[in-house]
């Protein structure tokens, strides 16, 4: 069977005791980034063999993990932190499994928008999760189309554009909607940024140093801007 694993995004003491248990025992993991899981593997001592499965060759290996399956094997699939197909390769293959009628198991556990939503203190009851958006062709269609769902949004950006997309959500919601940035989810420097996009923008700009990794930017429903709009009348 393949076993979809989740793994740590942040602290590496986050990863769940079936989590090693399933990656001490298969015969294969598959990694997108077999260096990445080569340090959280040597942590905990497992020494299964590791090859490597990422958005660049998944198209020419995922029938190869499909033979070997059939063989008998048993196989998991892990990315660089978080839950495999969450914005990371895993999609491709558990859809050739189900095909296939290969067994597939996914185990619970970490994956970074959750910790960063109900961090955020915006309301989660309702939420549209984005992922990345488009680097470019696509990109302003997906903002017309965001602009128009009145929940909660989430989206995840590199570092290298963090301003960018900033920018862009103060064009597209004119400041109509509160926004947050996490970054170092579970890692000691864990912060949660609030305030308008302008402002955000502003203030990443004067801090690139503050600019790391990957962030989770979580924009407020419509619901939540306009009570904080009544709130600040009130005042």
């Amino acid at each position: 069977m393949l076993y979809i694993v989740p793994t740590p995004i942040g602290n590496l003491g986050d990863i769940t005791h079936r989590a090693q248990e399933v990656l001490s025992t298969v015969d294969l993991i598959l990694a997108e980034d077999t260096r990445v899981t080569q340090r959280l593997l040597a942590k905990y001592e497992i020494h299964t063999p590791l090859r490597s499965y990422h958005a660049h060759n998944e198209h020419q290996t995922t029938a190869n993990v499909i033979q070997l399956l059939k063989d008998g094997k048993t196989i998991a699939l892990v990315s660089d932190a978080g839950t495999p197909g969450i914005s990371d390769p895993g999609f491709m293959l558990v859809r050739a499994c189900r095909e296939a009628e290969e067994e597939v198991v996914v185990l619970p556990g970490p994956t970074a928008f959750v910790p960063a939503l109900v961090g955020s203190g915006f309301p989660c009851d309702r939420f549209f999760f984005e992922g990345f958006l488009p680097h470019k062709k696509g990109r302003q269609t997906r903002w017309k189309f965001l602009v128009t769902i009145p929940h909660t949004l989430v989206l995840y950006e590199s570092p290298y554009r963090l301003v960018k997309c900033l920018d862009e959500i103060r064009t597209y919601f004119a400041e109509i909607r509160n926004v947050c940035v996490v970054r170092e989810i579970s890692k000691m420097h864990e912060q949660y940024h609030f305030g308008t996009a302008a402002g955000l923008s502003a203030w990443f700009e004067k801090h690139p140093e503050k600019v790391k990794g990957e962030m989770v930017i979580i924009i407020s429903s419509e619901t939540s801007a306009r009570e904080g709009q009544e709130e600040d009348d009130d005042e």
